[in-house]
């Protein structure tokens, strides 16, 4: 049976706060304009760490939360579509960083669904028998990404990283996994290859229409409405899919776990679905969006409050660049 078991799990919170009045010094808003757009009053920006070191922190917090030793991971998975390095793998630092010397390592670049996939492949590798202990972090620096004279989507994200330490458990799990890339369009983050000096290299060639501009070039770019579509109907579908596999229904799940990406989208999703807001985690407000972190992060402050205990059967969905959306349901 493909069962996961959460026996650990920490996060990383940058300490700077940017909140929705410091917005409104640098750009044409308050915090009433985005609040009521997107439930978000203040993000974390991580001023002066890079992501490895976010990633390092959180992923050390859950090892020393699951009481096994660094060494007894036997492979480390990375979420994140802002790694500070093309190469080496974020997952790399990470094992240098924890200690786990014994691991493998790799990375998984799903932008905001990063954490569900990495949950379902490293439930995979458990399944197989050879691994026993599988340390997921998930961490984004997306302020760097971010265009600071577009209101549209620069309120959106923030930084951080979450972490667990899963193991193989009898339980059941279920998971649905999705991508549509021929709307990628909707949202992406070009690598900027204008520095290079190798005098062989032309004009990058790219799909038409995409780079039209210099911000197109270097920032995030976001089709809000095309996004608000895709989230909403692709959150539905998700937990839906995954429902039907489980054969469970709506009210036998004791929390539902979502992207953290806009309180519409959630509240949008949660009424179409019928889902009992008590058992729905929200903690966008004083977060934002931390892409692939968001997930993991929620699961890393239910877990200290005690509110995830062992018997529970817990929905995760997820939706994001690529576009791409899954969900998992897992007995913990």
């Amino acid at each position: 049976m493909r069962g996961i078991k959460i026996i650990g799990a920490g996060m990383y919170v940058p300490e700077k706060e940017a909140d929705n009045d410091w917005f409104s010094t640098i750009l044409d808003t308050n915090d009433e304009w985005i609040y009521s757009r997107t439930g978000i009053r203040a993000r974390r920006i991580s001023v002066d760490k890079p992501n490895f070191y976010m990633a390092g922190e959180a992923a050390k917090a859950a090892v020393k939360d699951s009481g096994i030793d660094p060494s007894e991971i036997d492979l480390v998975l990375a979420a994140t579509c802002s790694p500070d390095f093309y190469y080496p793998a974020l997952s790399c630092l990470v094992q240098y960083e924890t200690g786990a010397v014994n691991a493998a390592a790799f990375d998984i670049n799903s932008a905001c669904t990063g954490f569900i996939n990495a949950l379902d492949t490293a439930s995979r590798f458990l399944e197989d028998g050879d691994y026993r202990n599988i340390l997921i972090v998930a961490s984004e620096r997306l302020a760097p990404h971010c265009d600071y004279t577009d209101r549209t989507a620069s309120i959106l994200f923030g930084d951080g990283a979450g972490a667990a330490v899963v193991t193989h458990s009898d339980k059941p799990m279920w998971s649905y996994l999705n991508a549509k890339g021929d709307y990628f369009k909707a949202l992406y983050c070009k690598v900027d290859h204008s520095r290079s000096n190798c005098p062989l290299l032309g004009e990058d060639t790219v799909p038409e229409g995409v780079i039209d501009s210099e911000a197109k070039g270097h920032f995030l770019q976001m089709n809000g409405k095309a996004v608000y579509k895709f989230a909403v109907e692709a959150m539905e579908t998700a937990v839906h899919k995954v429902l039907d596999k489980s054969g469970l229904g709506i009210d036998d799940i004791d929390l539902y776990i979502p992207h953290q990406a806009n309180s519409r989208i959630i509240e949008s999703a949660v009424k179409s679905l019928g889902l009992p807001e008590d058992k729905v985690y929200v903690n966008l407000e004083r977060r934002g969006n931390t892409s692939s972190a968001c997930i993991p992060t929620c699961v890393a402050e239910l877990r200290q409050a005690g509110r995830i205990k062992d018997g529970m059967t817990i929905c995760l969905v997820g939706f994001g660049a690529g576009l791409t959306s899954g969900a998992i349901i897992f007995e913990q």
